[in-house]
């Protein structure tokens, strides 16, 4: 291994070996956890150590710092301030929070044993997509948790190159703003705790996407609806004209929308409405719906049909008291798409232009950090960690293609110093 790649691989090997993983609990604290404060503080230290400045730790976690623009002497034109958002947090799927992470040298092509204790092998038939990389170098669990590569891969990425930028003189930019967030995993909760006066940038890059050459500006927009319906308990022995059954009336409501417009029934732009949860018993029924559409009118119809079908089950069921609260989650990134940002995602092309990657543009169905910061009028799309397999304990990372990224977000910044 070179440098870059020894410092890429043993920054990720640290990364990944602090637990860091967040528990949805709706954003009521933020941490979700408080092993997110080690990831942090650690990151805080790092950050020092490489000289940046205005160096900030929230009471939400959301770690932020500045490097400095570095121009030639006498240089007067303007350079964008540019951002780069990655999230700390690791999913939680059930797997252990704890990450043994361990290397495959020139990977053969064939099975690959995670752990031989457990039995857990990657096999090769289940995989196909371990193919293309035969003959590299991979980083894979031990089969007990997942990888982390969403998102410290990004991490990884992120702080090398402030640490080339800060040793190499030779290196010109802009002003640098970084922003290390948590529970991304469990609702973006993390940016959407940010101080924005602290990131001060035109524009802003997320690293979350997957394979080499992923490019991400188009997500959901998404919300979410609860339903709550209060019925009228009765003694069956004397229900008749009594008893409001909210249980039926949650099945009455779920049955009012479209079971071709489900998650498992859509593909690509459609969008859906997810009947994501039901909660009953003999008084009181809550039903939580997950509202998704690439197209902002299409979203808005959708929420709009639920408030809609709300008052119809209402007017049926005159004795329940309903209730129904909708609100927004995040947004599509490319709803923040102007003439004057569109060069942020065009400089991702020309990025993968000069280094010989091949683009592979996804509407991505799902949201990133960066489909919350662009409500916030700063456009933010996404780019490839290298990373296979998310949210898996069959996750894995290319070594060539973590160096591959580092390399994009090396070259984005050059192209935004030479405005080319």
């Amino acid at each position: 291994m070179n440098d870059i790649q020894q410092e890429l691989v043993t920054r990720f090997y640290r990364y990944v070996q602090i637990p860091s993983q967040s528990k949805g609990n709706g954003g009521t604290v933020v941490p979700s956890t408080e092993s997110q404060w080690d990831m942090a503080r650690q990151l805080q230290r790092e950050l020092e150590e490489l000289g940046l400045t205005d160096i900030s730790l929230s009471d939400k976690c959301v770690l932020t710092a500045k490097l400095p623009a570095h121009l030639p002497q006498g240089e007067t034109k303007t350079v964008p301030s540019v951002g780069f958002c990655t999230h700390m947090d690791t999913v939680d799927v059930c797997l252990s929070p704890i990450v043994h992470p361990q290397t495959i040298t020139a990977y053969d092509g064939g099975d690959i044993v995670l752990n031989e204790a457990q039995h857990i092998v990657m096999t090769a038939k289940d995989h196909p997509e371990l193919a293309k990389y035969k003959g590299q170098d991979l980083i894979v669990t031990d089969g007990t948790s997942v990888l982390g590569s969403d998102n410290k891969a990004a991490v990884a990425n992120v702080m090398t190159a402030l640490s080339t930028l800060t040793k190499d003189p030779s290196l010109y930019h802009g002003d640098i703003y970084v922003a290390f967030v948590p529970d991304e995993e469990c609702g973006l909760y993390g940016s959407k705790n940010m101080d924005f006066s602290k990131f001060p940038v035109d524009f802003a890059y997320t690293i979350d996407s997957c394979e080499l050459g992923e490019v991400v500006y188009e997500t959901f927009n998404a919300g979410s609806a609860t339903v709550t319906i209060h019925g009228v308990s009765a003694h069956p022995m004397s229900a008749k004209g009594v008893l409001v059954n909210p249980t039926l009336i949650a099945v009455d409501f779920i049955n009012m929308f479209d079971r071709s417009e489900t998650p498992e029934c859509t593909d690509g732009k459609d969008g859906y409405i997810w009947c994501q949860e039901v909660h009953s018993n003999q008084s009181t029924a809550t039903v939580h719906l997950n509202i998704r559409d690439h197209h902002k009118d299409l979203y808005e119809e959708k929420k709009q049909r639920i408030a809609a079908n709300v008052k119809k089950l209402q007017a049926a069921n005159p004795r329940a008291v309903i209730e129904c609260t909708i609100s927004d989650t995040y947004g599509n990134i490319a709803d923040a798409i102007t003439d004057d940002n569109r060069k942020a995602i065009d400089y991702i092309y020309d990025a993968m232009k000069e280094l010989d990657i091949t683009p592979k543009t996804i509407a991505m169905r799902g949201g990133t950090d960066g489909s919350f910061i662009s409500t916030k009028g700063i456009l933010t799309p996404n780019y490839f960690t290298g990373g296979m397999n998310f949210h898996s304990r069959y996750e894995f990372l290319p070594i060539p293609s973590l160096v591959k990224s580092y390399e994009m977000t090396m070259k984005l910044i050059q192209l935004i110093y030479t405005g080319k």
